[in-house]
């Protein structure tokens, strides 16, 4: 068993990694990000696919990643954990349906609420303490799915009809276009950029890039948030036109 993640701002990898440590704790988790990943997937049988949503979809990086890497997933297991702000519906169901063309067994679906991680958005907004209690309830349900699982009897969330509908209706149809293409994004505020270039580093998609002294971006959106989440000058926003709060998971441990 591996666990595989795309995740923004830690919430994501550390989810899968409790789930995947519950079995074994030499079991390893990598990122989709890790280069010559199919060499540490070609073996394994069970895959623990872990990802964000992003509007009850799964971000565009990660049905991306699917579609260019059909091979790694062809005939394995699949357990798929979505994290959330507030709303998934089926966020399972969305990547499942892409791995079942692949070839891929989806073997379950767990869906956990954590900290929200819109930075430019304060609808979500919770305290620390608030946000630290979501974290100890995911943990619980974490290790609950993990043991049915293990049992035999995995959790099944985001996998059929009822979620599919939930997901629908819930957010996908009303922003269907939020999540469709990568987006042109982030905001950069010039005048509050210094140019440090942690944006750069950070952005999975290379979308930012660094010339002279000035920050630009190449229209590859995700919106993971990693940019506004860990930029020490406050300068990105991506939905919003404020940073309300900088949401990393190490602040919720």
């Amino acid at each position: 068993m591996t666990g595989l993640y795309f995740s923004g701002t830690g919430n994501t990898k550390h989810c899968v990694e409790e789930f995947v440590r519950y079995f074994d704790s030499k079991n390893q988790t990598v990122s989709i990000e890790t280069p010559n990943i199919d060499n540490i997937l070609a073996n394994e049988d069970v895959i623990i696919l872990g990802h964000p949503t992003c509007f009850s979809n799964a971000p565009k990086i990660v049905r991306d990643y699917i579609k260019n890497h059909t091979e790694i997933f062809a005939a394995k297991k699949v357990f798929i954990i979505v994290t959330m702000g507030l709303f998934s519906g089926d966020g399972a169901g969305c990547s499942a349906r892409i791995l079942r063309k692949c070839g891929a067994e989806i073997i379950g679906g767990l869906h956990l609420r954590m900290p929200d991680c819109i930075g430019d958005n304060k609808m979500l907004k919770k305290t620390l303490e608030e946000n630290k209690s979501l974290v100890k309830q995911a943990d619980i349900k974490i290790q609950s799915a993990a043991k049915q699982l293990k049992e035999g009897k995995p959790f099944k969330e985001g996998l059929n009809l009822f979620y599919h509908i939930a997901g629908l209706f819930g957010q996908r149809l009303w922003f269907y276009g939020k999540s469709l293409s990568y987006k042109d994004k982030p905001d950069i505020n010039v005048k509050k950029c210094t140019g440090c270039g942690l944006c750069v580093k950070n952005c999975p998609m290379k979308n930012i890039e660094k010339r002279e002294e000035t920050i630009i971006h190449k229209k590859r959106c995700t919106m993971c948030y990693r940019c506004v989440n860990n930029c020490p000058a406050r300068a990105l926003t991506i939905l919003g036109k404020k940073i309300y709060e900088q949401c990393l998971f190490e602040k919720y441990k």
